[in-house]
């Protein structure tokens, strides 16, 4: 008997498979859930806080330096703990994907293999645009907010 993972090899296409396929499938949709939450969480006090900043100004103009430097301060922090937890959640989902992907090897249709296959670009067709990944996009957002937090800081500290 050879083994794969160091599992016996198993008979492709039993019920237990559909099963763990299924638990599987919605665990991922609940790590994928859950980050869209955390996503809107930190949107949202990152958005206060820029508004804080933006309408702000002319009162922290007039505070102690350190006024505007601690609401940067903090925004900073916030950034980089969403970019890291977006890269946690972005680690997680590619296990579990990596999970599910071998799963299908024991069904008779491989949905989530089926998909990335479609996604990857065809070398032929040169038009072909190439699958922009959500993760790319939503983990430059907490980068342009340090960027203003980052702005501000350095005005702070130099005004």
């Amino acid at each position: 008997m050879t083994t794969t993972g160091g599992r016996p090899d198993r008979e492709p296409g039993r019920p237990q498979d559909l099963e763990l396929y299924t638990l599987a499938v919605e665990m991922a949709d609940r790590v994928s859930a859950r980050r869209g939450t955390a996503n809107a969480f930190f949107l949202s006090v990152q958005t206060a806080l820029v508004t804080v900043l933006s309408f702000g100004l002319p009162e922290l103009k007039d505070s102690p330096w350190w006024a505007a430097a601690a609401v940067a301060a903090a925004g900073l922090a916030l950034s980089g703990a969403w970019w890291l937890q977006l890269r946690s959640y972005r680690d997680l989902n590619t296990a579990k994907f990596k999970v599910i992907t071998d799963l299908e090897k024991n069904l008779p249709v491989g949905i989530f293999t089926e998909e990335w296959t479609a996604l990857k670009p065809d070398p032929a067709q040169l038009r072909h645009r190439r699958y922009a990944e959500l993760g790319l996009s939503e983990r430059t957002v907490p980068l342009v907010f340090a960027a203003v937090h980052l702005a501000v800081l350095v005005g702070a500290l130099l005004g």
